[in-house]
């Protein structure tokens, strides 16, 4: 399957952060369907997929995360779709966790002795390449870089199917974490928010697009 160029770069022109959507206008089940499954199909380090993903169409519930969330005050209540995406504290992510070895075993459904490789390699990033295991933050910090290749492409999808989005991290963490464990029932010692993002329909015309030139961040070799 191919799309053509300018269609991509038209999606990318069109995709902007949408600040307020219009009431009226609700995503259909199935173009939804397709921007969740194109964060399901994201690439992450190792393939391990550190993410979770919270729809809250509850109104109700939404209204507890906007009380601690500065930068979506209209974003939140007026979105067809809101969606937390949590990243998956060092209780899954560690090299020796029981959660890495079920997804090399029942996910990428691989055999014993290059489970014992990967998982040898994995440490040794862990341990040595990366730093990741001096503190349970460092590790989660690394865990919340990959949701935002979801989160990019979540959005790159919703764009190529005329939705809007806008990605959210204006918020108080330790504030969204307490709603999160009271009214959403997570368990945050092994999830922990890393952002969210708002879709819908735009409810006013987006502003010009502005970016450096490609000549001030681009240096061929």
């Amino acid at each position: 399957m191919t799309i053509s160029q300018s269609e991509i770069l038209a999606a990318l022109q069109f995709r902007h952060a949408c600040k307020e959507f219009d009431t009226e206008k609700k995503i259909d089940a199935e173009t939804f369907e397709t921007i969740l499954e194109s964060g399901r199909l994201s690439p992450s380090s190792f393939g391990f997929e550190p993410w979770f993903f919270l729809i809250v169409q509850n109104q109700e519930l939404r209204e507890k995360l906007r009380e601690v969330t500065w930068g979506g005050q209209k974003q939140i209540p007026t979105a067809s779709h809101v969606l937390v995406i949590l990243a998956r504290k060092a209780h899954f992510m560690r090299y020796d966790s029981p959660y890495i070895t079920r997804m090399m075993r029942n996910v990428q459904k691989l055999p014993d002795a290059v489970i014992e490789k990967k998982r040898a390699v994995y440490r040794k990033f862990q341990q040595h390449d990366f730093n990741l295991l001096e503190s349970e933050r460092t590790l989660f910090d690394w865990a919340c870089k990959q949701t935002y290749i979801a989160l990019a492409n979540m959005m790159t999808c919703a764009a190529m199917l005329g939705v809007d989005s806008c990605p959210i991290e204006g918020f108080e963490r330790d504030g969204i974490e307490s709603v999160l464990e009271n009214d959403f029932g997570i368990d945050i010692a092994k999830f922990g928010i890393s952002c969210m993002v708002t879709f819908g329909y735009r409810l006013k015309p987006g502003r010009e697009k502005t970016r450096h030139r490609m000549e001030d961040i681009a240096r061929w070799y």
